[in-house]
């Protein structure tokens, strides 16, 4: 017993992912948490490919305090909970905000196991991550044809994974026309950057790129957390030939005299508003 109540706007820990926050608090042996859901928030777009599976394996138990949030279950059907709902929500669900105003809930089961039982953030690492895409493939592939398109690919994929190997970084994965790879210092990640950029342009190809430092959970050959996200938003704001970073990186080279122009703000989708730079060597 203590004299001093536990309080949600000063909790004992807070979990931040990419649409959805938590405020938990120990009381008596249990913990409780207050969650918030932005609208257009859903587990398998936002969380799952932090955690991985295919369902989210945790049991909720709580209150709707405002808002709706609704479940789609392992066995087809739905579940919705309002104002005022107490609900019990299986393991082996997609769990999504119903509407346009933030649901809001009290839980005392499935705030631990959220996140996939927290196993896949046990092994965390500090790195810096590069994504890249190609802008206006779709034309291109229109232009040089299915076959001529496939070669043009396949040489840039081929340049891709040997300036990552150059700058001593590591592909994570090169799904469609882009990668992510990661980097043991953000210089490395920024000239591999420059160089996927500059050899994209002798092929006649237009790259974008996006950087960011962040904490990031290493699971088998992969990465996972908010920082891969987080990346991935950054590269989205970015134009044709422009390579855009986040506010961590130039703080983490400062002093080296690195080329980083301000862009002004941006609205990364599920992280608010974010400064970013550009790399403009």
């Amino acid at each position: 017993m203590t004299d001093t109540p536990k309080n949600f706007a000063n909790p004992d820990e807070a979990l931040h992912f990419p649409g959805i926050t938590e405020a938990l608090v120990e009381i008596a042996g249990m913990t409780v948490a207050r969650t918030v859901q932005d609208p257009g928030w859903r587990w398998s777009t936002d969380m799952k490919p932090l955690v991985g599976g295919e369902w989210c394996e945790a049991r909720h138990v709580g209150v709707m305090i405002s808002g709706r949030a609704g479940f789609l279950l392992r066995d087809g059907r739905t579940l919705e909970f309002g104002p005022d709902d107490v609900y019990d929500v299986p393991p082996g669900h997609d769990g999504y905000t119903v509407g346009e105003e933030p649901a809001v809930m009290i839980e005392w089961s499935g705030m631990r196991a959220f996140a996939g039982g927290r196993a896949a953030f046990d092994d965390r690492v500090l790195a810096t991550l590069l994504f890249t895409d190609l802008v206006d493939s779709t034309t291109t592939l229109v232009e040089a044809g299915d076959v001529s398109w496939s070669d043009v690919l396949a040489l840039h994929h081929q340049t891709m994974r040997s300036e990552t190997e150059r700058f001593r970084g590591r592909i994570v994965d090169t799904a469609g026309d882009g990668l992510l790879a990661i980097f043991d210092a953000p210089v490395r990640a920024l000239r591999c950057a420059v160089a996927i950029r500059s050899a994209g342009a002798a092929q006649g190809l237009r790259v974008r790129a996006g950087v960011h430092a962040g904490e990031v959970a290493m699971a088998g050959d992969g990465v996972r957390g908010v920082a891969v996200h987080e990346a991935a938003r950054v590269m989205a704001a970015a134009a044709a030939d422009e390579i855009l970073v986040s506010e961590s990186v130039p703080a983490l080279v400062a002093g080296l005299g690195l080329p980083f122009e301000p862009r002004g703000e941006y609205e990364l989708k599920g992280f608010g508003t974010r400064v970013l730079f550009a790399y403009v060597d």
